[in-house]
């Protein structure tokens, strides 16, 4: 492949929505999961101990469905961003807290699930330093 073949798909705009789209799959997906089996979504959160479990599904799925659409649409990507970011850490804090959980499988996967969320974290304030970078540009 040619350079200007790679440099034209890499800065295709086509390219940049798929890219928004993957990135975010698992929080649009998890939202439309929460809302699509919403009594098993509650008795889940519920077990997890919050006082509140329907408005927490409510708040949750809200929050993955709006800040997806942002960073797919490219507008305001860093709120959307922002607020994606914001939810997966407070997830590492209220539900994949493994620092105090006892030994055993439970721990070791919330801890691995805790690593991948900060690696997202990442991914997220990097397309939004992208997608700032792209419009100051002009570009789609």
């Amino acid at each position: 492949m040619t350079p200007g073949f790679v440099a034209a798909i890499l800065e295709a705009p086509a390219t940049a929505v798929v890219t928004r789209i993957l990135l975010t799959f698992m929080f649009w997906g998890s939202g439309l999961g929460l809302l699509a089996n919403f009594g098993e979504s509650v008795e889940i959160i519920a077990s997890l101990g919050f006082s509140q479990p329907a408005l927490v599904v409510i708040a949750t799925a809200a929050t993955q469905l709006v800040g997806s659409a942002l960073v797919i649409t490219g507008r305001h990507v860093w709120l959307g961003a922002g607020a994606l970011g914001v939810f997966t850490f407070l997830t590492i804090l209220l539900v994949h807290n493994f620092w105090a959980m006892p030994e055993g499988p439970q721990k070791v996967n919330s801890f691995h699930t805790a690593t991948e969320h900060v690696s997202m974290i990442g991914a997220l304030i990097l397309v939004s330093i992208f997608m700032h970078q792209r419009q100051n540009r002009k570009f789609s």
